[in-house]
């Protein structure tokens, strides 16, 4: 992998969550509508349920078409039974597989005991277009401070604040999973671009490491510098301590 290190100058501010959620959204659309056999990185998360909101409406009202698309979603927690209310597999059947023409069959979640067929299919196709959120330590997908940007798709041990942000998607009682299925740094490096999606105040000191901090494995979002195409996506509470975010939804 190349050390070559990118300004991510594109950063598209927009005045709330909602408005950068459809901007996204009309985002993929766009592409889709030039490559209908786009193949797309997905992911999941409470930002993102907006997105996918928008998507639908666009393949219901629009024609806007799946069925010629792929799939590879970011990650997946471990342990889980097959249909946990919680696992990401349920999220995007409830939120977007259910609700669009992308056959089955083309939609790809990575499993802990797939790993290095999950990485093999990635391979195989590439991915065309990555979407991404960020947490509040900056992770990525579900690689944690400290992955190493040579990271493929491998299972993980979540950090203490991931499974605590995350514990309000799970029953009352139930522990969240110690261990989840990821997508590497190298993996989500390897696709053709990325867009990000940071939304809330919770997430600006993340994404101002992320992008105008050193590149380390302490941060892993600040990788997608060495990313010759990526496009941050933000509402004005991620973008508040950014220094250079120009606010295109201002003018």
């Amino acid at each position: 992998m190349s050390a070559q290190q990118y300004d991510i100058t594109v950063c598209d501010v927009r005045p709330d969550r909602q408005s950068a959620e459809t901007e996204l959204a009309a985002r993929i659309a766009a592409q889709l509508r030039l490559r209908p056999d786009l193949v797309l990185g997905l992911a999941t998360g409470n930002s993102m349920i907006g997105v996918y909101r928008a998507l639908v409406g666009m393949h219901r009202k629009d024609g806007l078409s799946f069925a010629k698309a792929t799939s590879f979603n970011l990650d997946e927690y471990c342990g889980l039974p097959v249909g946990h209310p919680a696992s990401f597999a349920a999220y995007m059947r409830e939120h977007f597989f259910a609700h669009v023409d992308m056959p089955p069959g083309s939609a790809h979640l990575p499993d802990e005991n797939g790993c290095a067929d999950f990485e093999a299919a990635i391979a195989k196709t590439g991915i065309d277009l990555q979407i991404l959120g960020i947490g509040r330590n900056g992770h990525i997908g579900f690689n944690e401070p400290g992955a190493p940007v040579t990271s493929r798709t491998r299972v993980v041990e979540l950090a203490a604040a991931t499974r605590a942000a995350n514990e309000r998607d799970f029953p009352a009682g139930e522990a969240v999973p110690t261990h989840a299925v990821t997508m590497g740094i190298a993996t989500i490096l390897s696709a053709r671009t990325i867009l990000l999606l940071a939304t809330g105040a919770a997430k600006a000191e993340a994404l101002a490491g992320a992008l105008e901090g050193p590149v380390t494995p302490q941060n892993p979002a600040s990788f997608l510098r060495l990313h010759a195409d990526v496009t941050v996506i933000c509402d004005r509470d991620a973008a508040r301590l950014l220094s250079f975010s120009r606010k295109t939804a201002d003018g």
